[in-house]
């Protein structure tokens, strides 16, 4: 079902959440791991509002960002169990629960935002959602996290070269994975909460993320350089405990998804809007950006390499699918 046909279908639904519905307020925590500044923090916020406003109180959204309530991996199995209601953090850490979700984390797979869209709230991106149901898991939406580059303590990343030895951070996702160490470097997944420090005691010499939580994470406090290869994008997904849904009167799993539906498409746009933005403020900061490396050798090292990995498991109707879309 399509973004347009669920938000036509909770639109009907919402007169239900009146009457005896106000009595008794149902109340949802929801976590992330980013901090107060970033995007996500204020689309959280207004999804909060508007759902709490639109049911007249009979559901009340509590935000707990900056990883207040544990780590991204923490935070997916407080949901799964149901001890969570709400939670997002990146597509990265969905796919251990399930793996096809990884094509969505393959290197230079999506040529822009556009791209992106047509995958996610098409076909192709419903199909995806019901990859969490075996994951006690509801999806509501895919966040923008953006398109990924590298920062680093040490020196400027210009060519793959560069990146030799390097000890990055990334995520546990296996083609974040298999992507550094085809290009050279020691890859180390950690928690998002925990990359700061890290990076701060140089457990680790950079990581790689999008320039607007890049900023918002103040990485360039303890940070040097940074090279805007863009080679992969990340998506968030907004799920939901499916235990918590299950247990909800549909007009108010209506609401939900309205609002989830509503609150996408804005946050993605807070994110683009701040993108270009946020270079600038970095270089302020102090940080020496590379905004034109040689994406081409990267994508030669990886693309190809990484992309034969995922096939190799679950076939190429998904990647192929991805490349159609939007053209």
């Amino acid at each position: 079902m399509t973004i347009s046909r669920r938000t036509a279908l909770g639109a009907l639904a919402l007169p239900a959440l009146t009457g005896s519905a106000r009595a008794q307020a149902t109340r949802l925590r929801f976590a992330h791991p980013h901090p107060d500044s970033d995007s996500w923090s204020r689309a959280s916020r207004l999804f909060a509002q508007l759902v709490n406003e639109r049911s007249s109180g009979a559901l009340q959204v509590q935000v707990f960002g900056n990883g207040a309530l544990g780590s991204d991996p923490t935070t997916i199995a407080a949901a799964r169990g149901g001890t969570l209601d709400i939670v997002l953090t990146g597509n990265p850490f969905f796919t251990g629960l399930a793996p096809k979700l990884n094509v969505l984390d393959l290197p230079f797979l999506f040529r822009d935002r556009r791209h992106v869209a047509a995958v996610l709230d098409g076909r192709i991106g419903d199909q995806l959602r019901q990859e969490l149901d075996g994951a006690n898991l509801r999806v509501l939406g895919f966040w923008d996290i953006g398109f990924r580059n590298i920062t680093n303590s040490r020196r400027a990343i210009a060519a793959p070269a560069d990146l030799r030895g390097l000890k990055i951070r990334t995520t546990p996702n296996p083609a974040h994975i298999k992507a550094f160490q085809l290009l050279g470097a020691n890859p180390s997944p950690m928690p998002f909460t925990e990359l700061f420090t890290a990076l701060e005691t140089r457990t680790v010499d950079g990581q790689e993320n999008p320039t607007t939580l890049i900023l918002n994470a103040r990485f360039y406090e303890v940070q040097r350089h940074l090279s805007l290869t863009r080679h992969a994008y990340t998506a968030g997904i907004l799920a939901m405990s499916k235990q918590r849904w299950e247990a909800l009167a549909p007009a108010q799993r209506d609401l939900l998804q309205t609002v989830a539906n509503e609150v996408t498409p804005q946050q993605r746009q807070m994110n683009e809007d701040a993108e270009a933005a946020s270079v600038t403020e970095l270089k302020a900061k102090g940080m020496q950006a590379l905004e034109e490396p040689d994406r081409a050798a990267f994508a030669r090292i990886v693309t190809e390499e990484v992309r034969r990995d995922f096939t190799g498991r679950h076939g190429t109707a998904l990647p192929d699918a991805i490349d159609a879309a939007g053209a």
